[in-house]
């Protein structure tokens, strides 16, 4: 490892022990950009690497908002606004009971690289809250956006920080915390991605991040494999929309879709997944995937990590971070898969990955696989500034050319630079930081 690299881990191991989650992104990256820094010495002189590794601003804050009972409660809400280097801050919002700073900073960390990726100007932020939607009624929902929306909106705006959903933040949520902003700021503007067509979304936003998955596994196997989705049997963890779209551009390819999961349990379906059935319980009753196993009668397991079990070709994990652990990449190995393609973000832990690489399985990393969706949210913020809506054959077209973009591109670096055409990880984090760090060397210490 490059002694820089070495130097600049070890200090953050030193003042963030207790962040694992911002930790091992961290080390990931910087490890895999050694043989970068090796060659620049310009970016230890300059310090681009601490700088890179520190946020510009976190901004956290209390959200006191009333129930359905009438009772006070408090939340922990963030914003990290970690790179403003080739754009405004972008990146999802996250309401999860589990969001806490180390998992923003982590999410935060990867949309600076997967935002430079998409080669369109924008920088990387991410922020969320302890707040639990499951179970809320609507308008418990609607008076914690609102609350939320009311500290977030001082931070934000249309050239300083633009949020988008992430779990727990749908198109519902976009429109409350929508609305919040516009009532306190007295402005219509793009300071919101994700938003509904009615006031200023785009076409294909909702879709984007599966359809993305699909067109960067589906380029993936084109050049690896010289094939493509028809007839592959395909399993895809996560039944939010990231699975549901990746599920319905994976079939639309001629894939076998054989499992879905939730967090409490898989369902395994020999005869292929209905989804329209998943649709409709999970987008329209917000109920529990075990309904579908019910209705349809096919399988059931109680642990969402058994889906990594199922005999598959491709394995499109879309549920959440370090759901693909050592003993599940095994499986997987073990059943014949020779694909997984991130649609969250890394939800393969760090020996589950080098084992995947070890065995030559063609992995692609979150930050390049699931960019779609970002990706998107930067059309939909051009949209925005010029006053026009696209067609969604328009949009469909621009984010499949931006996924295979993404793939030849971290593919050339692995291939060309690395000399090892699988280290896509590697790949994705020095294309990704290249054009970063040239930005920050450009504008001087900041």
């Amino acid at each position: 490892m490059n002694s820089y690299v070495e130097r600049v881990l070890e200090n953050l191991k030193n003042k963030y022990g207790n962040e694992k989650e911002f930790l091992q992104a961290s080390e990931e990256i910087l490890v895999s950009l050694s043989p970068y820094v090796d060659k620049h010495p310009e970016l230890e002189k300059n310090g681009i690497l601490e700088r890179f590794v520190v946020p510009e601003r976190i901004i956290m804050f209390r959200v006191a908002w009333v129930n359905d009972k009438n009772e006070v409660e408090v939340n922990n809400g963030y914003r990290v606004q970690f790179s403003s280097a080739i754009g405004p801050y972008k990146g999802g919002l996250r309401f999860h009971k589990s969001v806490n700073l180390s998992i923003i900073k982590f999410l935060a960390l990867e949309q600076i690289l997967k935002n430079s990726l998409t080669t369109l100007p924008m920088g990387g932020g991410k922020g969320g809250c302890d707040f639990d939607p499951k179970g809320r009624s609507d308008m418990e929902i609607m008076r914690f956006c609102q609350a939320f929306m009311t500290e977030l909106c001082k931070h934000i705006g249309q050239f300083t920080d633009v949020p988008a959903g992430d779990i727990g933040v749908g198109a519902r949520e976009i429109g409350y915390l929508y609305g919040q902003y516009k009532r306190i700021r007295n402005e219509s503007v793009g300071v919101l991605t994700g938003k509904k067509l009615s006031f200023g979304g785009s076409l294909v936003r909702t879709e984007a991040t599966g359809y993305g998955l699909c067109y960067f596994t589906l380029e993936a196997l084109k050049t690896y494999k010289k094939t493509d989705f028809k007839n592959k049997r395909v399993i895809i963890s996560g039944s939010g929309n990231v699975a549901v779209y990746a599920c319905e551009k994976a079939q639309q390819l001629g894939a076998h879709v054989v499992a879905m999961s939730d967090s409490d349990g898989c369902v395994y379906d020999e005869n292929g997944i209905d989804l329209a059935l998943i649709k409709e319980i999970k987008e329209i009753k917000r109920g529990r995937i075990k309904e579908y196993a019910e209705r349809k009668h096919c399988v059931y397991y109680d642990k969402p990590a058994d889906i990594w079990q199922i005999k598959c070709d491709i394995a499109l994990p879309c549920a959440t971070q370090n759901e693909i652990d050592l003993n599940s990449a095994i499986s997987l190995v073990n059943n014949g898969c020779f694909m997984v393609c991130e649609g969250a973000n890394m939800p393969t832990d760090k020996e589950a990955t080098a084992y995947l690489l070890k065995n030559k399985v063609i992995f692609g990393p979150g930050k390049a696989a699931n960019a779609g969706g970002v990706a998107t949210s930067g059309l939909e913020m051009s949209q925005n500034s010029l006053r026009l809506s696209w067609s969604f054959e328009e949009v469909d077209k621009k984010l499949q050319d931006i996924m295979v973009g993404i793939f030849h591109n971290i593919y050339d670096v692995a291939k060309n630079e690395l000399g090892n055409e699988y280290d896509l990880v590697s790949g994705a984090n020095i294309a990704g930081f290249k054009k970063v760090a040239d930005a920050m060397l450009s504008q001087g210490i900041m």
